[in-house]
């Protein structure tokens, strides 16, 4: 057997990128569609990235109508401005998770108030090299961005050392993608970072999926669940994930049971929160001048029904991790078409795409026929780590073989239905 590993010759583009960390997608049509709607710094950062309404809204076999653009960039509004205010609010130093490449950093700069972005690196590459330069060069320092997994406490207690006192951590459009492990360690890593700096955690996802019925009720009428279903295949095609799938995702279909048992989730993990209704709020929008009254009415209506999330520290004590492993490492060797994978450590939003870019190229160099993955030494696997073995395994004919996992990869791997789809 030979070893075919080497880690500095893992080069990832960003189709992969996609493929495996959906939010990287995301965050660009964020970025378009505040440009599009009027915001100066939006719109220069847009220009100097490139972007276009093509690469950012629509995916290879749907393209968003109309409505759909409309609609987003209304939803999009509400939670960037209403979150934006909230922050300031509060006092504390904000810390965007993730950041993405909005300019927010560029109008707290602006404003003299520090700011802290947390995302994935290929983002915060992208991020760190455009954001300062439209940020005037003596409030630059005030702009920190730093690259994190969001499930690794370790990461996130670095990325904000050096922050002397109270924090505001802002989660828009994170946890829709995150499965109920994922979900967990996020809480599990917000409380502890509260409990050492003070301050809150404003969750603006919990109650989305009402919020976009709101906005596209009002726009579209009897349409709505068209756009719906539309903008669901959108994100499927670019990521083979399938959104809102855990306990902090309320339903519209039941809206107080589910509230109640994210109730319950953030307090098994240490966690309080208290609903702080959209409407009472959300500043003047810049997106509802382009609708009727009547449907611009209608939209600031139904955030009087709505609520951002404040969280806090509180409910039952658990017991968290002393420590995390650190790091990633892989050994892989071929015989008889057999690629076989030995994992040690995080499989992740940061070492996933890396996993990917080498199956890739082994398979363009050799013969793979199927996967053996040696999951005696693997402690995590997140979302985008699933994303990746399942890409794996669809793409061999003999599958994907899973072995030696821990109980905390088994668990998750229950959870997400994956153990039926791995021998």
């Amino acid at each position: 057997m030979q070893n075919t590993w080497n880690w500095s010759d893992a080069v990832v583009d960003y189709a992969l990128l996609e493929k495996v960390n959906p939010v990287f997608n995301t965050a660009k049509m964020t970025l378009f569609q505040l440009a599009a709607n009027g915001d100066a710094d939006a719109a220069m950062l847009a220009k100097r990235m490139g972007l276009t309404l093509e690469a950012t809204q629509n995916s290879a076999t749907t393209k968003a109508s109309p409505e759909q653009v409309l609609g987003g960039t209304i939803m999009l509004e509400i939670r960037y401005r209403t979150m934006a205010r909230l922050a300031k609010e509060s006092g504390y130093t904000l810390v965007d998770l993730p950041c993405g490449y909005t300019p927010r950093a560029i109008e707290f700069a602006k404003q003299g108030q520090p700011y802290y972005g947390l995302d994935l690196p290929a983002v915060i590459q992208e991020a760190s090299e455009n954001i300062p330069a439209l940020i005037p060069p003596e409030r630059r320092a005030l702009a920190h961005f730093q690259a994190v997994d969001a499930t690794n406490y370790a990461s996130l207690e670095k990325a904000l050392e050096d922050i002397d006192g109270p924090v505001c951590v802002n989660t828009e459009g994170l946890l829709m993608y995150f499965t109920d492990s994922e979900a967990g360690a996020l809480c599990d890593n917000i409380r502890r970072i509260l409990e050492k700096k003070g301050g809150c955690w404003y969750m603006a996802d919990v109650e989305c999926s009402l919020q976009y019925i709101i906005v596209m009720r009002a726009l579209a009428g009897d349409r709505f669940m068209e756009i719906m279903k539309n903008a669901t295949q959108q994100v499927k095609d670019k990521s083979d994930v399938v959104i809102g799938r855990n306990a902090l995702i309320a339903s519209p279909a039941d809206m107080a049971g589910s509230i109640k048992n994210a109730m319950a989730f953030l307090a098994k993990h240490g966690l309080k929160a208290e609903r702080v209704v959209v409407a009472e709020h959300m500043p003047k929008l810049e997106s509802l001048d382009r609708v009727s009254p009547e449907q611009a009415t209608a939209v600031r209506d139904g955030m009087k029904q709505s609520a951002f999330w404040k969280i806090t520290p509180g409910g039952s004590a658990v017991t968290l991790p002393a420590s995390e492993t650190e790091g990633f490492q892989v050994n892989a060797s071929i015989q008889d078409g057999i690629l076989s994978l030995a994992l040690a450590g995080r499989l992740d939003t940061i070492t996933a795409p890396s996993l990917l870019s080498f199956f890739d190229k082994a398979k363009s160099e050799q013969s793979v026929d199927a996967v053996d993955v040696d999951c005696s030494r693997l402690d995590y696997i997140s979302s985008a780590g699933l994303r990746v073995l399942l890409i794996m395994h669809k793409a061999c004919k003999g599958g994907v073989s899973l072995h030696g996992e821990n109980e905390v990869v088994s668990e998750i791997m229950c959870q997400t239905g994956f153990d039926s789809i791995f021998h």
